[in-house]
């Protein structure tokens, strides 16, 4: 049995905010999960991040506080926290008696989703994510199938809606891995709840048991309706979060660092990449996962 955990970065709206959207699917078989959560949770163990969630795109942005409180790095954790939490407690109520809510409740947002890193420096949150990154590198026995969608060139008139094409591409090349490696292994879908998606995606999946992909037959060696769960509670989910931010990441910023890290788990037929592609329309591309993907 292997397990593929799937997780989105960017908005499948069009225009949205992003310009890409990429959802990302790790395989793991199961005699290795136990294995590789273990290491993920070793290395959040030693950043005091044991009981949190890992989400990339909170931990590795800029927390503009840090940087107005006096020798913050040379404060331990618990005064970081402290000095922290007073600093925004007091941003808090200064925006509060503005008289636009909207800085209120973006800022209010944003302090509950960076609360449980705000004791580490940038160099830290960003150290935390490049080790993560770099022991996913290391998993021989993984397997990445993504699907990086450049918005612009979707034909927002067409039939397939970003996550419905990403979705699809995820479901077909896991099949086909599992097919290959071996045709009696079976393989089980593990989505992030995205209340959004869950009813579509579901109603996909049980159409793609009966009729197949159009590119694949009927689905066989993927068995049930997708498995939604809190990625909060779900280590693998959110190292499936991790490869899709890395990948959107080096779309948008150019930023390779991460991206060549995951990228290496991409699942291969030799030395084509067949688990990631770059949907470009026909837009013709020579990024890396073009010339790796059409090699």
């Amino acid at each position: 049995m292997h397990l593929c955990y799937i997780d989105e970065s960017g908005t499948p709206d069009i225009p949205g905010n992003t310009s890409h959207y990429c959802l990302a699917g790790l395989s793991v078989p199961v005699w290795h999960w136990r294995d590789a959560d273990r290491e993920v949770a070793e290395i959040l163990r030693r950043y005091g991040l044991e009981d949190a969630e890992l989400h990339t795109a909170w931990l590795v942005r800029r927390y503009i506080e840090q940087r107005k409180i006096r020798d913050f790095d040379d404060l331990d954790w618990s005064e970081r926290r402290a000095r922290v939490g007073q600093y925004r407690n007091n941003e808090l109520y200064r925006l509060q008696a503005l008289p636009n809510p909207k800085p209120y409740k973006q800022a209010k947002k944003t302090y509950r989703h960076t609360e449980p890193y705000i004791h580490l420096t940038e160099k830290q949150r960003q150290s935390v994510v490049r080790e993560v990154a770099e022991t996913v590198a290391g998993w021989g026995f993984a397997r990445l199938f993504a699907e990086n969608i450049d918005k612009r060139q979707l034909n927002p008139y067409g039939q397939s809606t970003a996550d419905a094409q990403a979705f699809e591409q995820i479901v077909s090349r896991f099949q086909r891995y599992l097919q290959v490696t071996d045709p009696n292994q079976f393989g089980l879908l593990v989505h992030d709840n995205n209340q959004s998606v869950a009813k579509k995606h579901t109603e996909m999946m049980r159409s793609f048991h009966h009729s197949g992909t159009s590119f694949t037959d009927p689905i066989t060696n993927i068995i049930e309706t997708p498995l939604f769960v809190d990625s909060k509670l779900t280590r693998m989910v959110q190292i499936a979060d991790l490869c899709a931010y890395a990948l959107r990441r080096f779309h948008e910023r150019g930023e390779a660092d991460l991206f060549r890290l995951v990228f290496q788990r991409g699942d291969r037929q030799g030395t084509r990449v067949v688990g990631v592609r770059h949907f470009t329309g026909r837009l013709s591309c020579n990024c890396e996962i073009c010339a790796a993907h059409n090699a």
